[in-house]
């Protein structure tokens, strides 16, 4: 009798051939009475799984790199959980690494990668980077690359990301529907992915409902909470937004500290909507407004996606884009008459 391959054999059994070929791997998310059947099936048919490609695989490090802008931020954290999640179900460990948004880190982490020590990355980008095209390096070495929320649109890799441009349109049109006509959008860099999606959406909403565009309402902030404070307090004091909408966690914090230092009330003299996965977003005084994007699902769907490059590269689409929904979570922040 001939051999037949894993196709044949997948056929035969009415399997994917990935779950055939998971099945030979003893993946833990196989159930017994399906790797038995499919091991039954194998010698039946007088199937030889190809051994030396399993050497290959076992020769593996186990081991998948995250890199992150910052620890700090509740997102990150959340994703972290959900890339964990999964590549414990793998057998896989992880190792973090945070850029603080420094570029020249990031280049580090990348090239300091390409010794073994990790199989695959998934990587938020740092906010400073001008030239990624050392990230090419990983092609040429097959190093896996997965992009998550923060990415860079000229290098192409799957990616997971959420809807910012909606999102950041329903954010702006609610403070307006409260009321507001001088509503300030705070980044950090308009020139990130993030940063230019979630500015046209609030754009496009000002537009929509005939709110005069002001520039200077744009305020462009760092990454420093000490310089944040000084540039928001100067913000309050000579343009008097009526609505601030922060595109990222740590300026909605800021914000609540610069209205806290010029006993600014809110909502009664400003509202304030912003991204934020915080968990304790209800808690604050007052309860925060925010853009809550499904953090855990992200990394759950980025450690997906790697590693359905590593176990089945021929299956995936390089140009492959998973975008999930943000949810707007109105609170007392943006609440009417208080």
């Amino acid at each position: 009798m001939s051999n037949i391959n894993i196709k044949e054999l997948a056929k035969v059994l009415n399997l994917s051939t990935s779950t055939v070929s998971r099945a030979f791997r003893d993946n833990s998310d196989i159930s017994k009475e399906t790797k038995d059947k499919i091991l039954a099936a194998a010698k039946e048919h007088n199937y030889q799984p190809n051994h030396y490609a399993s050497n290959l695989r076992e020769q593996r490090s186990k081991t998948i790199a995250v890199i992150v802008p910052e620890l700090g931020n509740n997102f990150f954290s959340q994703a972290i959980h959900g890339i964990e999640r999964i590549a414990r179900g793998k057998g896989y460990h992880i190792l973090i690494y945070a850029t603080d948004d420094d570029y020249e880190k990031e280049v580090s982490f990348i090239r300091h990668l390409h010794n073994g020590r990790a199989d695959g990355i998934i990587m938020s980008v740092s906010g400073e980077a001008n030239d990624h095209t050392y990230l090419n390096e990983l092609n040429q070495q097959r190093l896996p690359l997965v992009f998550f929320d923060r990415v860079y649109e000229d290098i192409i890799t799957p990616r997971v990301i959420t809807n910012d441009y909606d999102s950041s349109f329903a954010a702006a049109r609610h403070l307006i529907k409260q009321g507001c006509k001088r509503i300030a959008y705070l980044v950090i860099n308009k020139n990130l992915s993030i940063g230019k999606t979630r500015m046209q959406g609030y754009l496009d909403a000002l537009e929509k409902y005939n709110i005069p565009f002001d520039d200077h309402l744009i305020v462009d902030c760092t990454n420093s909470y000490k310089r944040n404070n000084a540039i928001l307090k100067e913000m309050f004091r000579k343009l008097k937004p009526d609505g601030v909408f922060t595109s990222v966690e740590r300026l909605a914090f800021a914000t609540y500290y610069a209205c806290y230092d010029m006993n600014i009330s809110i909502p009664r003299d400003v509202k304030v909507v912003g991204f934020s996965s915080l968990v304790i977003a209800p808690l604050l005084n007052p309860s925060l407004t925010t853009v809550t994007q499904p953090a855990t699902q992200i990394g759950i769907e980025a450690a997906s996606l790697l590693f359905k490059m590593l176990e089945f590269p021929e299956q995936v689409n390089i140009n492959e884009k998973i975008i999930l929904d943000s949810k707007l979570i109105k609170r007392n922040s943006t609440a009417k008459g208080q």
